[in-house]
C-alpha cells in the first residue's frame, strides 16, 4: 500500500502522477521492508530506457528510499526492460517489471490515461506487477 502522503510528496517532488513514478515508490517501499531504510548504505541500481516515461521509474526509487544521483547511491543504466536492483551490505533485492506489465504501458498514449492507470496500480498486489528476486 503506497500512503497518500507519500504519493504527493512524489506528485510534488516528480512534477505530477504516473505510472512510472507510482511503480518506482511501490519497488521502494518494498526494498525498505526487507531491507529495512538506510539514505546512505543502500544502493539502487536501476535498469530503463533512458526516456520519460520510463526513467521516471527513478524518481519514485529515490522519494521512497532516499538514495540520489546527488549522493551516487542510485545509478541509471540503458535497458529495454525495467528493473530495479537494491543491495544493502550483504543483502540483495532485485524486482523486475512483468513484460506483460510493461507491454500494456506502452499502450498508454495520454497523461488522464496515465493518471487513471497509475491510481489503479496503487492498490495492485506487487507479486502481479514485479518478479522478485531475494
Amino acid at each position: 500500500m503506497v500512503p497518500r502522503s507519500l504519493i504527493d510528496e512524489a506528485v510534488k517532488f516528480h512534477g505530477h502522477l504516473g505510472v512510472f513514478l507510482i511503480l518506482g515508490l511501490k519497488a521502494g517501499l518494498y526494498a525498505n521492508e526487507v531491507l529495512g531504510k538506510d539514505h546512505f548504505r543502500t544502493r539502487a541500481i536501476v535498469e530503463s530506457e533512458l526516456f520519460p516515461p520510463f526513467s521516471c521509474f527513478v524518481d519514485g526509487v529515490q522519494v521512497t528510499t532516499g538514495c540520489t544521483m546527488g549522493k551516487g547511491n542510485i545509478e541509471l543504466k540503458n535497458g529495454r526492460n525495467l528493473s530495479v536492483t537494491f543491495v544493502r551490505s550483504s543483502k540483495r533485492l532485485k524486482l523486475s517489471l512483468r513484460d506483460e506489465v510493461l507491454e500494456g504501458l506502452r499502450e498508454i498514449h495520454s497523461k488522464e490515461d496515465s493518471e487513471k492507470t497509475a491510481l489503479a496500480l496503487i492498490d495492485r498486489p506487487l507479486q502481479e506487477l514485479f518478479q522478485i528476486e531475494e
